[in-house]
């Protein structure tokens, strides 16, 4: 389920401190379900994902992501030098004390993304390129009857003009395509680890 943006702005999110200049892109509900201290199961399932490319399940879902990734390598969009580091300082130089000592979350490989930290009910990593700066942000939410639900946020700084253009003209694929089914997927994903969540 789509969400709107003060459904992330409005809790007490430690992100909130090094994000300032972002935008909240967009806000989702994850099918989840669970108790106070399943935060660190989702993240382990989403870094796998992102490990693994976040092609999604569906056809359509993943020959978005091959067009994009394949757009990227003809155009530059996703070289070395556009990343987190190079065209842009990670958000973890602006991370306080207590978060920078902390657990950084998992290592998420050669993929795009790193993490930034990982606390009990929040999780954050981020990514760099010529489009944009983003952040992708995981809570851990109350459901309102006893137990807690994953809530995804993308935040973004968009590269000038170019980057604003870029994000207008996926927003189409990212609601009708992409986000969807990688939702269902990471719900399906979610019911399947129930066996082995609970012999924990």
């Amino acid at each position: 389920m789509r969400l709107l943006r003060t459904a992330h702005s409005e809790l007490p999110w430690r992100i909130h401190e090094l994000t300032r200049d972002f935008t909240v892109e967009d806000v989702w509900a994850l099918p989840t379900p669970g108790g106070p201290d399943d935060l660190k199961w989702l993240v382990g399932q989403l870094a796998e994902g992102i490990r693994g490319g976040m092609g999604g399940d569906t056809p359509l879902s993943r020959l978005l992501f091959a067009v994009r990734w394949k757009l990227g390598a003809l155009l530059g969009w996703d070289k070395s030098d556009a990343g987190v580091g190079s065209r842009v300082p990670s958000l973890r130089d602006r991370l306080p004390a207590d978060l920078l000592e902390g657990l950084r979350g998992p290592d998420l490989g050669a993929n795009k993304f790193s993490s930034l930290y990982q606390r009990q009910d929040e999780w954050a990593a981020e990514m760099a390129n010529r489009t944009v700066h983003a952040v992708l942000h995981i809570g851990w939410v109350p459901d309102g009857s006893g137990g807690y639900h994953g809530q995804m946020a993308v935040l973004v700084k968009p590269n000038g003009r170019f980057g604003g253009l870029y994000m207008a003209a996926i927003k189409p694929f990212r609601y009708l395509g992409v986000y969807p089914a990688l939702i269902r997927g990471i719900g399906r994903e979610w019911q399947a680890s129930r066996p082995e969540r609970s012999s924990h």
